[in-house]
């Protein structure tokens, strides 16, 4: 049994990889030919990414590559200190997305990956056994299949999933520079009257700008980008254009709010742009899409295998979308903050800033939402407290927990002094560095599956068999 993804951006290389890290075989289908750059709109990776990334034994090779960010300011005036994050990447890393590609490219191919360039998906059959895509080159037959292929998904349409929702802005225009003056490293958005623009390192010399203005929000996608107009924008935006100069590439952009009302039809599912599309604001989407492949990958494995039950595979959709709702609610209010222009908008960010700035309670609450690591799962009624949160990455008897992860299994922590016999080919047993009496059964994706605080050994004997399907 077989899984094909269509897409060879981030999230559909980190979904490929993980499944052929499960055994599962893998073909990527991909429109653009070998060696096609994608282009780089993304430039952040947040921390709950990176610790993803981290658990895959990725993050400590991506980090040099950009910029480490320890503060974001929205608005000319809301800092969000991420320095304080609980977490071993407290920090935004500003880097093209090509770099992130790079190396989700190479774990595929290492991990056995069958790429298919230049093929594009015509049509989709699906039957009880499985599915057939109808290419340009041919047909593949799988099990199931991902469309991982962005906001314009052939998949979405194959199925006739919708994709309701609207365009948020026009014309926005990128760029990455050098800059003369070059301003702290934070990233910042800003607006004025009839511009916003945002700006942020990269660590190597250049800067992304991009920007909109309000005078000219109706032109096409592939409208030549000249200069003088990002200047004008970036002026207009934070009263200096930083002496920009020496730009390695311009492009332009429309910004969509849009969502799948299901993540699923049958044996097809949609992740990333395919199935969510957010305003830029806050740089969450190639993120989310990345946490979108993490939570599904193990999910899809188990289906595949023949161990995970239908919940398992259903609760994709019960998780992450909800989260691809959030995140298009909270960037798309950022964003239209960052361009209010009547009374009543500016009124309202400047409430919002001295909301944030004064109550440390929503000020982590925004940073949990904007970083990834605050959200969490639907739980049962009468879980134990830890049960949907991400797992911290606790230090372990041997290593950490994200060094354990790096197995692809669920990792079961457990007291030093207790024994417990769990299918090993589905989970990793590892012991509390200390006393502690707690139980945790960690998911893949990093979440908590089940904990209790000091529980028999049946007890947690029996949680590992029904969570890896050996009660089934």
């Amino acid at each position: 049994m077989s899984v094909v993804v269509v897409g060879a951006g981030p999230t559909g290389l980190l979904l490929a990889g993980d499944l052929a890290a499960a055994g599962v075989p893998v073909t990527v289908l991909e429109k653009r030919e070998e060696g096609v750059s994608n282009l780089s709109r993304a430039f952040g990776v947040h921390a709950r990414t990176l610790e993803l990334l981290d658990a895959r034994g990725l993050a400590d090779e991506l980090v040099p590559t950009g910029q480490v960010i320890g503060e974001l300011r929205l608005f000319g005036s809301i800092p969000f200190d991420i320095t304080r994050l609980p977490s071993r990447f407290p920090f935004l890393l500003v880097t093209p997305q090509y770099e992130v590609e790079k190396l989700l490219l190479k774990r595929a191919h290492d991990l056995g990956v069958v790429f298919r360039h230049g093929t594009e998906v015509t049509g989709l059959r699906q039957d009880g056994d499985g599915v057939t895509v109808a290419t340009g080159s041919g047909e593949f037959r799988a099990s199931y299949v991902v469309g991982a292929d962005g906001v314009r998904s052939a998949v979405r349409d194959a199925v006739g999933l919708p994709f309701p929702g609207r365009v948020l802005i026009r014309s926005v225009v990128l760029a990455d520079v050098k800059l003369v003056e070059e301003p702290s490293l934070t990233v910042r958005v800003h607006g004025g009257r009839d511009a916003f623009g945002f700006i942020a390192p990269f660590g190597d010399g250049y800067w992304r700008i991009g920007g909109w203005d309000r005078r000219h929000r109706d032109l096409p996608d592939d409208t030549p980008v000249e200069f003088e107009e990002l200047r004008s924008i970036t002026e207009r935006a934070f009263g200096t254009d930083y002496g920009m100069h020496a730009p390695r590439w311009l492009g332009r952009f429309h910004s969509d709010e849009r969502q799948a009302p299901s993540y699923r039809a049958g044996r097809v599912l949609l992740a990333g742009d395919a199935a969510h599309q957010h305003s830029p604001a806050g740089g969450q989407g190639m993120n989310t899409g990345l946490q979108d492949a993490a939570n599904l990958s193990w999910k899809l494995a188990a289906a595949v295998h023949g161990w995970g039950p239908a919940a398992l595979l259903d609760s994709y959709q019960d998780e992450r979308h909800p989260v691809g709702r959030a995140v298009l609610r909270s960037s798309g209010l950022n964003l239209r903050l960052a361009m209010a222009r009547n009374p009543a908008e500016v009124a309202l960010r400047f409430v919002r800033t001295q909301v944030v700035k004064r109550v440390p309670a929503v000020s982590r609450a925004a940073i949990g939402e904007i970083t990834g690591v605050g959200y969490s799962y639907p739980a049962p009624r009468g879980a134990h407290r830890l049960v949907g949160r991400r797992t911290p990455d606790h230090a372990l008897a041997s290593g950490r927990l994200h060094e354990v992860l790096r197995t692809g299994k669920f990792v079961l922590v457990v007291p030093q002094d207790v024994e417990v016999d769990v299918p090993p080919e589905q989970v990793v047993t590892a012991s509390w560095p200390d006393a502690r009496r707690e139980a945790v059964l960690v998911r893949p994706d990093g979440y908590t599956a089940w904990a209790a605080d000091s529980p028999e050994v049946s007890e947690i004997e029996s949680a590992a068999r029904d969570w890896t399907g050996n009660r089934y």
